[in-house]
């Protein structure tokens, strides 16, 4: 769900790879595992919470992304009346600014709501400009004959589906890890960097 539900987010604040991440999370106790080593490398965990950091982008200022799994949420916001729900069945997102607050659900759809109510009011909605799709099956169709790239084509989900991968990481890290995403290594915990590849079994190499 991680890269559907960044998507949003990653495209309007033309976010790439964070500067750092850290995460905490419940512990899974399979049965006969000692309580000493709580962690489950087998599985991921019932919950968790993973903090990105970004860096500034041009005029954009840098910016602290949380991401919430397994039934653990946010603070409701102050300004959210008590008739409205937080996202939907699906989850949702909560965008954080100096003047105001946006909910919406999942995938950047459904309950869209600007927060406080009066700026909701207040809001005109712009003309259309970005471009509408006609689905991703058709949008990869046509790319693949030569037509628009489409709007999840590898120069964009790539760095989207890393980044989601990198709360993976620092999950199994169980430290904040710092990204270098010009070398594409970690820095501060190096043991880390095993992480972003597999040891194949002998006669099983790509």
């Amino acid at each position: 769900m991680g890269c559907h539900i960044f998507d949003p987010v990653f495209y309007a604040l033309e976010l790439s790879y964070p500067t750092s991440v850290e995460a905490s999370f419940s512990t899974f106790i399979p049965a006969g595992l000692n309580w000493d080593k709580p962690f489950n490398k087998e599985t991921y965990p019932r919950a968790s919470i993973v903090r990105y950091r970004f860096p500034a982008r041009g005029t954009r200022p840098p910016l602290k992304l949380t991401w919430y799994d397994g039934g653990l949420m946010p603070e409701r916001p102050a300004e959210l009346g008590p008739e409205r729900t937080m996202g939907n069945a699906f989850g949702g997102a909560l965008f954080i600014g100096d003047e105001g607050k946006i909910i919406c659900g999942a995938h950047g759809a459904g309950g869209l709501r600007i927060l406080p109510e009066e700026k909701m009011t207040a809001y005109e909605r712009p003309p259309k400009t970005l471009p509408r799709s006609v689905g991703h099956h058709q949008e990869w169709i046509a790319a693949c004959k030569g037509g628009p790239p489409a709007g999840s084509n590898f120069d964009y989900a790539g760095p989207l589906t890393e980044t989601v991968l990198l709360g993976n990481v620092a999950i199994r890290a169980q430290q904040r890890i710092d990204f270098d995403a010009t070398a594409r290594e970690i820095t501060n915990l190096p043991a880390a960097n095993a992480y972003f590849k597999r040891e194949y079994r002998a006669g099983w190499s790509l």
